[in-house]
């Protein structure tokens, strides 16, 4: 026997069967979820309140709510909107100039087989190290967090082109 879903497709009764099974455990699943994470977010502030944890290691999910929406008044999507740009900039920079450096190396056998082991090596540098000679190098500004996004990127963009 065939039954009509909800787009009109004719089905047979048994994967109308299965279908809703299939959305009640992913609706089961879904509501679990959402139940822990307030489960914790209910003890977290229990916890504060009592005393159980010191608020001013740990806070509190009140407090850290209160300091949103303060900082939403002020100027938090200010600071949102440059970070993105700032981010949105050295990915666009490291992606075309990791994209030039790939095809280079692509058409040169012997520059690839000459700089691969380099690439590999920057690759597992923690660059994030270079923060504070970076801001030495092009000053604390918008400069040193486009330049720090490129050294970040340009290197995996490379090699995830060759590759």
């Amino acid at each position: 026997m065939k039954i009509k879903n909800k787009n009109d497709i004719l089905i047979s009764k048994e994967h109308g069967a299965y279908l809703k099974k299939v959305k009640k455990n992913k609706f089961i699943v879904r509501l679990s979820q959402i139940s822990i994470f307030v489960g914790i977010i209910i003890i977290w502030e229990l916890a504060a309140i009592t005393g159980l944890i010191d608020t001013f290691i740990m806070s509190s999910p009140s407090r850290m709510w209160k300091l949103t929406m303060d900082l939403l008044s002020d100027d938090l999507l200010t600071h949102i909107s440059v970070t993105l740009l700032e981010t949105v900039l050295g990915f666009l920079i490291s992606t075309a100039l990791g994209l030039a450096i790939a095809i280079a190396l692509w058409w040169s056998e012997k520059s690839r087989k000459i700089f691969e082991p380099y690439l590999i090596i920057l690759n597992s540098l923690p660059k994030i190290a270079l923060g504070p000679i970076i801001i030495i190098w092009v000053g604390a500004g918008m400069q040193s967090i486009i330049t720090m996004t490129v050294l970040i990127c340009i290197v995996i963009t490379i090699i995830a082109i060759l590759q």
